[in-house]
This record gives structure tokens, C-alpha cells and sequence, in this order.
């Protein structure tokens, strides 16, 4: 048996595990049946053929290690949650947290400050507990928060609840390791104690959010809305000044991918970017220099997370279908997905950017080849040949994340290929005139409303079919599936891609 197949079956078998780990209620007892299973088939299949028996044996042990590593995070113990919902004469029991701002706050819908705050102290009567926590704090907007303020807040903790059955919000917030709340409370300046390590990546953090501030404030200075705002999304992920309305018809149109940092928006706009670069340099350079885009816009963004895993994507993605053409990159795929579900098991199930990600590097990696060879034509016109190829991949990426998109959103967008094939190849342009826009206005702010000009005529065309497209009264359907719908649905482009490639091999 090929050592790569079974190495690519291990990193399945433990996503699969973590998987199915989300949903069993004693994920102990599961993994002990999964590691009797595991043990008895390499017997079993060790004694007539020992490389089959490690293999089968071995997809078992994974996917009990994948079952042990979700209940291990989801269930540990958070000393935080000992004080939630704690209550005497019917009124919360206040308690006293000391930590920082481990986020840039953002504004709810009702227009409150939401802040994720990193606790390293609990002060309650009698001791001063020392931890590692997160909690989310909902605060007055009256007053200013900013990335690493360094707080003492004084409130009654909560656990949170699911408002909507359509929303697991509990497992939103525990997939961000937030395990409680804390509405409203006392919030005073204070000093933080924190080791050197945690202290110097705080500074840093800091320093870039400065940068990013100045950034997003010189685009605005140098174009009007919402363009500007349009830009500032685009390029940093910062989506809440812009209108209402234009994110509607971002929803309408199936594109909100561009407006979100996620490895789904990073995967078809870093193959944007690469396409448009062959023009002008070789494919490998192209490459590199979309690499070297990439992590500038993470480092630019804040680097949280999200965006690291977002970029990761995006960047295998890249060397998947341009610089690494000449490989089979199913493996590196694989184990990229392992290694992120390892670090965080809750964001498989609970995390839509993680599981659109995946699923159009998937799309982009399985789908793309079928409709390649399906078209064949090969056209001498250089132009005509790459929009093939955005066309193709833009095909690729929608169609598989496209049950899931339903499911959760419960929109089809009827327009989401025209839209995406008008917007996506001038997106590559519009992030550098953006950027541009953005250095000069820092630089001389003359230059940056002389390079504004460009950035706004390409925003402006974007928004402009965003709107018109959105705006049809046909756009898009509202449609709701099951999860069987759901599995039913990609069983069927699984199999048709496995039909696909028996073809192709038999050719």
C-alpha cells in the first residue's frame, strides 16, 4: 500500500474523529471502542499482511485521537464558569477580573462596544486567583477601547445562551475560546502583570493596530463612501462602516467572501492575484510575490487567528495550482486541516470561514482539473486563456461550498457566477490601487487622492454590479435544507468527481 495514500487516510481518519467527537455525548467510552477496533484489525490484518494491518489499525488510533482531542478542549475546565450565573438575593454576584483587551473591539447591533478580554487575574474576597482566560465583555460605546488596554472590570459573570435556534451562538463564542460574559460592567484602567514573552507579542500587536489605524484613516481621507469603506473592508477585514444596504446585496449576490477575511476570501483572491501577476512576470515569481502579499496583508490585519489560518489556506492553495503544479498537494492540504483542527477541534464543526475555506481549496484542487479537461480548448490568445482559467476556478470554489452556503444562510443566489466572474479578476487591482491610495495618503496626501482616482474607479464599477445584480428582484431565492440535504448534496459531488476521475484515468 502506497505510504502517501495511508498517510492522507491517518489525517482524514482524525479529522473524521473530531467530527464525529462533536456529536457523542461520552466521547470517552467512544474512543475506548475505537481503540479496541483499532487494535483488534491490526491484529487481525498485521497477521496476513503487516503493512495492511498498520494502516486499518491506524485509521482507527486516529480517529480515536481525533474523538480525545475534541472532548479534551471541549471540555476543560474554566475556572470562570464556576463564578457564572452565581447569585444572591436574586442580583449577580459581582467579581473582579484583571487582564487585557486580547482584540480590536467591534460595535454590536444595538450599538455596544464588544470586547474579548484576555483575564490574568480573578479577585474575589479573600484570594486573587491567576489564569488565562477569555471572556466577553458588552460595554457602553460611550467610552473609547482600543486593542491591549490593560483593564480592571468589576461585574456579575453569565454563561451565554443560544437567542435563536438557528444560531448555536454558545459554541460561536466557545470556538473563540469564550466560555462566559460579562454585560455592563465597572470598567477602570489598571497595570497588567504578564510574562516577557506575552508582554513583547502585546507591544507588537499594538504597534501594527497603530499602523493599521493610520492606514484605514489615510483611505478615508483620500476617498469618499462608502468606496472608502469599501476599500478598508477589502484590504483589513474592518466591515463596520459599511452601509447596510451594500452588505445586502454582497449577501444577495453570494459574494460577502470578498468583505470577510477568511481562507475562502483569501483562497480566490490570492488565485486572482496570481493569475493576474502571469501576465507580467514567470509563474514562480508570480508565486512568490503573491506569498509575500499574502503575509504582509495577515501582519496588516493584526495577524489574529482567523486570519493566520486564513492565510495558510490561501498560500497552499497558491502552491497547490500554480507554484506546485508538479506535486500532488492532497497530503499538504490534509495535514495543514489537521494540524489547525488540532490547535482549535471546536472550529471543524462550529467555525462556517474554516469549513468554506476547506471546502474551496477542495473545489479548487478537485473540481478545477474535471472542468479543465471537460473545456480542453487551449486558446493562443493569452488574455482569453487566464479568464478560462478564473472562470474555471471561480466555477470550482462556488460549486463546492455551495450546499453549505445554503445551509447556513439560507439563501441560493441566482446570480452568484456572473457576479463573481464580473468582480473577482479586477480584485487583485483594486487591493493594489487600494493599498497604494492608502501609503501615499500617509506619505503626502496629495499623492493619495492622486492614486485615489484608480481605487475609486475600480470600486466604483464593483459596487456598481454589486448593486445592480443585488438589486433584481430574481437575485436570489430563500431556501432552507436539512443536514441530510446537506450530506445528500455533497455525497452526489463526490461521486460525480469520483466518476469524473475514473474517466480520466481510463483515458
Amino acid at each position: 500500500m502506497d505510504k502517501a495514500k495511508v498517510f492522507g487516510y491517518f489525517m482524514v481518519a482524525f479529522l473524521a474523529g473530531v467530527f464525529v467527537g462533536s456529536f457523542v455525548a461520552d466521547p470517552t467510552r467512544f474512543m475506548m471502542v475505537l481503540l479496541v477496533l483499532g487494535a483488534f484489525n491490526f491484529v487481525v490484518f498485521g497477521h496476513r499482511d503487516r503493512m495492511m494491518g498498520v494502516a486499518i489499525g491506524g485509521i482507527f488510533l486516529c480517529a480515536a485521537l481525533g474523538v480525545f482531542r475534541y472532548g479534551q478542549v471541549n471540555f476543560s475546565q474554566s475556572r470562570l464558569i464556576s463564578f457564572a450565573n452565581v447569585q444572591v438575593g436574586g442580583k449577580g454576584v459581582a467579581v473582579q477580573l484583571v487582564g487585557y483587551i486580547d482584540q480590536e473591539p467591534t460595535l454590536t447591533s444595538t450599538g455596544n462596544t464588544s470586547i474579548v478580554f484576555k483575564v490574568t487575574q480573578l479577585i474575589v474576597p479573600g484570594q486573587t486567583l491567576m489564569l488565562d482566560e477569555r471572556t466577553l465583555i458588552i460595554a457602553k460605546s460611550s467610552q473609547q477601547y482600543t486593542f491591549g488596554d490593560e483593564l480592571s472590570v468589576s461585574g456579575a459573570l453569565s454563561l451565554p445562551d443560544n437567542f435563536t435556534p438557528d444560531f448555536d451562538y454558545v459554541s460561536y463564542l466557545k470556538n473563540k475560546d469564550i466560555r462566559t460574559t460579562m454585560l455592563f460592567p465597572k470598567i477602570t484602567a489598571d497595570a497588567v502583570t504578564l510574562p516577557w514573552i506575552e508582554r513583547t507579542k502585546l507591544t507588537l500587536y499594538k504597534k501594527l493596530f497603530v499602523v493599521k489605524n493610520a492606514f484605514e484613516d489615510s483611505i478615508s481621507a483620500s476617498l469618499a463612501e462608502p468606496y472608502a469603506s469599501y476599500i478598508n473592508g477589502v484590504l483589513l477585514g474592518s466591515r463596520q462602516n459599511i452601509p447596510q444596504y451594500i452588505k445586502d446585496n454582497f449577501n444577495k449576490t453570494g459574494t460577502t467572501h470578498i468583505l470577510a477575511i477568511s481562507g475562502y476570501n483569501i483562497t480566490i483572491i490570492a488565485q486572482a492575484l496570481l493569475a493576474g501577476l502571469v501576465f507580467f512576470v514567470r509563474r514562480r515569481q508570480a508565486f512568490w510575490i503573491s506569498v509575500g502579499c499574502v503575509i504582509l496583508f495577515t501582519i496588516l490585519t493584526g495577524a489574529g487567528a482567523s486570519v493566520v489560518r486564513a492565510a495558510v489556506m490561501g498560500i497552499l492553495l497558491m502552491a497547490a495550482n500554480g507554484y506546485g503544479r508538479m506535486y500532488d498537494p492532497k497530503n499538504s492540504i490534509l495535514l495543514a486541516a489537521a494540524v489547525m483542527v488540532w490547535l482549535n477541534p471546536i472550529s471543524l464543526r462550529s467555525d462556517v470561514g474554516f469549513q468554506l475555506s476547506f471546502l474551496a481549496v477542495l473545489g479548487l484542487m478537485y473540481l478545477y482539473p474535471v472542468f479543465d479537461r471537460a473545456v480542453r480548448k487551449k486558446f493562443k490568445n493569452k488574455v482569453a486563456e487566464e479568464l478560462k482559467e478564473t472562470l474555471l476556478m471561480t466555477a470550482s470554489a462556488q460549486l463546492m461550498v455551495l450546499p453549505l452556503l445554503i445551509y447556513y444562510f439560507k439563501q441560493l443566489s441566482l446570480v452568484s457566477l456572473p457576479a463573481n466572474l464580473l468582480v473577482l479578476p479586477l480584485m487583485p487591482f483594486t487591493m493594489l490601487f487600494g493599498f497604494l491610495t492608502g501609503l501615499g495618503g500617509l506619505l503626502f496626501q496629495p499623492l493619495g487622492h492622486a492614486l485615489a482616482v484608480f481605487a475609486w474607479l475600480l470600486s466604483a464599477y464593483q459596487l456598481g454590479i454589486i448593486s445592480w445584480l443585488g438589486g433584481l428582484s430574481w437575485s436570489s431565492l430563500l431556501i432552507s435544507i436539512q443536514w441530510y440535504t446537506l450530506v445528500g448534496a455533497y455525497a452526489i459531488i463526490i461521486a460525480w468527481m469520483w466518476r469524473a476521475y475514473s474517466k480520466i484515468k481510463h483515458v
